[in-house]
């Protein structure tokens, strides 16, 4: 039987890789980093896919190159790779991550709605408050994350509102009266908060989708509270299905009790698809892949993630229980890091390859009937609206995404073949916002 409605489908854009040190494998484009072309190519193979957008991280600092890892790095600053590949797509939306805690809200709001304009309504925003990075702004302490995620609250309000500061029909072209806009029809929002003042209105036209689409990461409950206020998408980290199930309630409940309707919020995990024809070609690459990652810097980078000193810690043994903390301010990724640790006994070794190929997502190797099993399974059982695509390596890895797990889940009625409509609000399903 056909389902009622198809999975979400994006991808995480890292063309270095999602598995850590995958840029090693021939083939990998490596020294192509940074340039157009190349992601170019891998946002042509997604819209030929019909995935539903393309999404760019991005971090502000070196600090991961630093520590020997370049597959968060940002190679692509979001807005000008977006902006470019607007002109080289038609129908795939354009996703970027831009912080509230290292931008202005009206420099934002012209960015994201000039980038709608330019992509004929494909853009989208991923919110994000930021916890490193501070000390390039000259920002010396970090502040903390109830101060950051106030700032965020007031950044989105005010943003939104610019969004809306022009009517739909604002724009007249009156060649006879002389009159290109009814200024009747603009409005000043004249906010004045703890964080930004800010005059309006924008001086651009409202965006074909009214608004950029906004979507979210954060599992922290100031996290959830600003996700379930505004987002109509959520980025999330979960590696086991019940714990996601209870996510996936818990979070569009925070919808429902906010008034808005739970079905236009997509919650969208990420996935990390190794694939072979059969399950033992699936977890040969796997081993390929973990022989790549390199474990000395793989232990600066947990124990950078984790907050500890893994300087003397074995390989081969286990990171000790009493080192971990039950603070819940660590994160919600910590704690899968220490439930992994701690609770499924992963030595050093194993937790530094495991984190590579997931970074607290969930992976597996396997056909690509198996994946689609698993995946459909997710979804039927309500455990998300869709995922997020982590290729394991690049292009050879999201090529084998693109042209055999996808495939799989239009056979199954899971997935779209063509497009429903022109912008990212339509093949999402919601619905575009008043003014």
């Amino acid at each position: 039987m056909k389902p009622q409605k198809h999975m979400v489908l994006t991808t995480f854009m890292l063309p270095a890789g999602y598995h850590k040190d995958s840029w090693r494998m021939e083939g990998s484009r490596a020294e192509e980093l940074g340039n157009l072309d190349f992601v170019a190519d891998l946002t042509a193979m997604a819209e030929a896919a019909k995935l539903d957008a393309v999404f760019f991280g991005d971090i502000v600092h070196a600090n991961t190159v630093m520590r020997g890892d370049i597959k968060m790095n940002g190679f692509y600053e979001p807005m000008t790779v977006l902006a470019a590949l607007a002109a080289r797509t038609k129908n795939i939306g354009l996703i970027g991550t831009m912080s509230t805690s290292f931008s202005e809200p009206y420099n934002l709001a012209r960015q994201l709605c000039g980038l709608d304009h330019m992509s004929n309504g494909r853009a989208g925003w991923n919110i994000v408050t930021s916890s490193d990075g501070f000390s390039n702004y000259g920002v010396e302490d970090v502040p903390d994350p109830a101060v950051r995620y106030r700032r965020a609250t007031e950044f989105v309000d005010v943003v939104q509102r610019l969004w809306d500061s022009w009517s739909d029909d604002a724009i007249i072209v009156d060649r006879a009266s002389g009159e290109y806009v009814d200024r009747s029809k603009l409005k000043a929002i004249r906010h004045k908060g703890e964080f930004f003042e800010v005059e309006g209105p924008i001086n651009m036209p409202r965006s074909p989708q009214g608004r950029p689409v906004l979507v979210q990461a954060g599992s922290s409950g100031p996290g959830m509270d600003l996700g379930s206020s505004v987002a109509d998408g959520i980025y999330t980290a979960q590696p086991f299905k019940e714990p996601s199930i209870e996510f996936y309630t818990k979070f569009k409940n925070m919808v429902a009790e906010k008034g808005r309707n739970p079905d236009d919020v997509k919650i969208i995990p990420g996935i990390l698809p190794i694939l072979g024809d059969t399950e033992k070609e699936a977890q040969d690459l796997a081993n390929e892949l973990a022989s790549y990652v390199h474990l000395g810097n793989g232990r600066k980078q947990v124990g950078a993630d984790l907050k500890m000193d893994l300087s003397e810690l074995e390989f081969d043994e286990a990171i000790p229980v009493a080192w971990f903390s039950d603070d819940p301010r660590m994160g919600s990724r910590y704690q899968i890091y220490r439930k992994k640790s701690v609770d499924m006994g992963m030595t050093l070794r194993e937790l530094i390859v495991d984190l590579a190929r997931s970074t607290g997502h969930q992976w597996m190797a396997g056909t690509p009937s198996q994946v689609a099993d698993r995946m459909v399974d997710w979804f039927e059982s309500k455990a998300c609206d869709g995922f997020n695509l982590n290729a394991p390596f690049n292009p050879g890895g999201f090529k084998l995404i693109c042209d055999k797990l996808v495939p799989e889940l239009q056979d199954r009625g899971y997935f779209r073949s063509e497009y429903e409509g022109t912008t990212l609000r339509d093949n999402l399903g919601l619905s575009r916002p008043t003014a």
